[in-house]
């Protein structure tokens, strides 16, 4: 199964099994908008949560806020988001289809790339243990050559995107031979740029009413309530705030699901340093959020850092932490040296002054920001893609199974009479009115016992409990592993113990 085909399998896994709907669908659905459903809700809750637990609650320096959508519009002007929150965009005249110019040649460089990835592979198939794939890039004369086409594409498209020369990030396109992926054709308009904001209108009455924005990041509300958090929780240097929350872009959408949405959610937070100590901050943070992604068991070859070409105006450092998504590798994390652009931006248009007095020095400034950024829907698509698997078993029979952390699933036990009577599913019910203050916990009794171990492999169950006969005359049920699909006896007594070991969300923040 090649990778387009088992992103498709992963989108109708979605739909089937509860996890993601097209919204608005009976009316024929909205574009790049999604609703999560009773699957998706909780696997979105338990990411939200394992983050903010990560986050907040292991950091003693570290709080949250839960600042409002809406903001007075001046910050957005400070922010910069009213003059220069453009995206450069490109229409294909055949399709009438209009993408990110940037993207496109990303894309393309990426393909690039892997031409070259391929003949190491190749390369490491033939040589076997004895390949020195280090000595091979540097030597291959394939490798050197993909290397460097890709790196004269990418120092050209750099400067032009520094000198904001949509002319020339044009000519990249059509130099390079890039075509509209539905078209196929190379017949591109110009370049412009696209303001991404949705605005709207504050008032009761249309002539009164003041123009507002929906907020295209979390991270203003941060910055304009530093001082508040900062006093009022006597917080010193360093320290950050942290917030999850929706926001809003009108974006040109690939059709990539729910990777890029106008309408998604973020965790952000903002870690506040004394000047000059922003990249050991910087550094920290890198490795932190790496850390961070390997607990959700993510392998090293499904992600990595990507620096990026050109910086944002308030950065002075910044990168990606990119996923292999069955369609590439691309951000799912932004780490991002944020200098005092924001803060002094905001002390500019406000007039009120946003400083941090610092006993040590004996002096007040205005604090660097080092700031971590990670889509939650990119995250949930991320962890759907790593853990769908559709695996043969030994009998030839075959299942579909989200191997999805245990302590993310959505359901956490499936309490299964084995069938409907002689008092077996009232024994189910005293079950999971046990469990149930620990866990998200579900019962069914319809159709043979294999097929709802079905059932709940698909949607990520990670133990289910089957109540028999034996467990009327013993106290005993049988104890499924997802994973393994072992079974083993345990007591209903020992049964909240078992589980607590492997279901705690404890047992992923210990990994951090």
């Amino acid at each position: 199964m090649n990778q387009e085909e088992l992103f498709k399998n992963i989108i109708s896994h979605s739909k089937e099994y509860g996890f993601i709907f097209q919204s608005s669908e009976i009316y024929d659905g909205l574009s790049a908008v999604y609703d999560y459903g009773q699957m998706g809700a909780e696997l979105k809750k338990n990411l939200r949560d394992f983050w903010w637990k990560s986050m907040v609650q292991m950091h003693q320096n570290i709080v949250g806020i839960d600042a409002a959508i809406f903001m007075h519009p001046t910050t957005w002007k400070a922010s910069g988001h009213v003059d220069a929150f453009n995206d450069p965009l490109i229409d294909n005249k055949d399709s009438k289809k209009r993408y990110r110019a940037d993207v496109l040649i990303e894309e393309h460089l990426a393909k690039i790339m892997a031409k070259a990835d391929k003949e190491v592979e190749k390369a490491k198939t033939r040589f076997g243990e004895a390949f020195d794939e280090a000595l091979y890039r540097k030597t291959n004369p394939r490798v050197t050559e993909y290397v460097a086409k890709a790196e004269a594409i990418e120092n050209r498209f750099k400067h032009a995107l520094e000198a904001n020369n949509l002319e020339e990030v044009r000519q990249i396109i059509i130099d390079c031979e890039i075509v509209c992926p539905v078209s196929g054709t190379k017949n591109w308009t110009e370049v412009r740029q696209f303001n991404l904001m949705f605005s709207t209108s504050m008032g009761s009455v249309s002539e009164e009413a003041s123009t507002i924005y929906l907020r295209p990041e979390t991270a203003q509300g941060i910055f304009v309530n530093f001082l508040n958090v900062q006093k009022t929780g006597r917080m010193k240097i360093p320290f950050g705030i942290a917030q999850t929350g929706k926001a809003f872009r009108n974006e040109i959408v690939a059709r990539q699901f729910i990777f890029r949405m106008r309408e998604f959610e973020q965790m952000e937070m903002q870690f506040f340093v004394r000047p000059g100590t922003e990249m050991e901050w910087y550094n920290y943070w890198k490795e932190t959020r790496m850390k961070w992604h390997r607990a959700l068991g993510f392998g090293e070859n499904k992600q990595k850092f990507h620096d990026h070409i050109k910086l944002a105006h308030y950065a002075n450092a910044a990168c990606d932490i990119e996923f292999a998504f069955p369609f590439g590798f691309k951000e799912l994390e932004g780490i991002h040296s944020r200098t005092d652009y924001d803060l002094k931006k905001h002390e500019e248009y406000s007039g009120k002054k946003l400083q941090y007095f610092d006993p040590e020095l004996n002096q007040g400034y205005v604090p660097y920001v080092v700031e971590t950024s990670i889509g939650l829907d990119r995250l949930f698509l991320a962890v759907l893609s790593e853990s769908y698997k559709e695996e043969t078993l030994e009998d030839g029979s075959s299942r579909v199974v989200l191997s999805i952390p245990f302590p993310l699933a959505p359901v956490k036990v499936a309490v299964l009479p084995l069938v409907n009577k002689d008092g077996l599913a009232e024994k189910a019910e005293e079950i999971v009115d046990m469990l149930k203050y620990d866990f998200r916990v579900s019962t069914e009794a319809k159709d043979a016992i294999g097929k709802r171990y079905r059932r709940n492999d698909a949607i990520g169950t990670p133990y289910c409990v089957t109540v028999d006969y034996d467990t009327m005359a013993d106290g005993t049920v049988t104890l499924r592993h997802r994973d393994t699909m072992a079974q083993e006896r345990v007591k209903i007594d020992d049964l909240r113990q078992i589980l607590l070991k492997d279901l705690h969300m404890s047992t992923l923040l210990k990994k951090c």
